[in-house]
């Protein structure tokens, strides 16, 4: 779509601003990181919102970066430079889901959240980490799929392990801390959950 790729490419261009307008209005405030320009944020959504729907009507495995950027009206370049590849392109599309998790985490109620004792958190982490794979397993093995160790290097991971390892810390196993953190979270991978699932037809309890 050689069209949709020069208009894409053009849209993201920066500006320049001929008129009397303010120059310092897309200006990053001090501290804080540049705001996205609208129509970055507008092919950014369209992308997310057509990998959400092939995602769903064929599964993840079937759904390549260039079918999503037709779906959305892109080009090719617009959506790997935004997302790069297959797996980041699942990550975004699961941010949401996680930064309810940590929330969770971090300020909900006990158990999951601060205020029970640290193997009944880690019971509950379990629980609601399940929950995610049940709603969006598909895509949770899609962000993971890639060269060896994609999953082990993905912030995601790295925030579960961290929390994970606090926790076992609190309860008294620190020696063994983070080869324990890895064992539960290798059982809570999600190749492993939803081959259990379909293959062997195993519920989540």
């Amino acid at each position: 779509m050689p069209a949709v790729e020069s208009e894409s490419v053009a849209a993201e261009e920066p500006r320049q601003d001929h008129g009397g307008g303010d120059p310092t209005r897309d200006l990053p405030l001090a501290g804080q990181p540049p705001r996205e320009r609208r129509d970055a944020a507008r092919n950014r959504e369209a992308i997310l919102a057509a990998a959400q729907r092939l995602f769903e009507r064929e599964g993840p495995g079937a759904v390549s970066m260039d079918r999503v950027a037709e779906e959305a009206g892109v080009g090719k370049g617009t959506i790997y430079r935004r997302f790069g590849d297959r797996a980041s392109l699942a990550t975004a599309l699961l941010d949401a889901s996680e930064r309810d998790l940590q929330e969770s985490l971090i300020r909900g109620p006990a158990p999951l959240g601060p205020g029970a004792p640290a193997v009944e958190r880690l019971i509950a982490f379990g629980h609601a980490w399940l929950d995610v794979l049940v709603r969006h397993g598909d895509i949770v093995l899609a962000s993971e799929h890639g060269p060896v160790g994609t999953r082990f290097r993905s912030a995601v991971y790295a925030s579960h392990r961290a929390h994970v390892v606090l926790l076992l810390r609190e309860a008294r196993a620190a020696a063994a801390a983070d080869d324990l953190a890895a064992a539960l979270l290798a059982a809570l991978g999600s190749e492993l959950v939803l081959f259990l699932r379909t293959d062997r037809g195993l519920d989540v309890d």
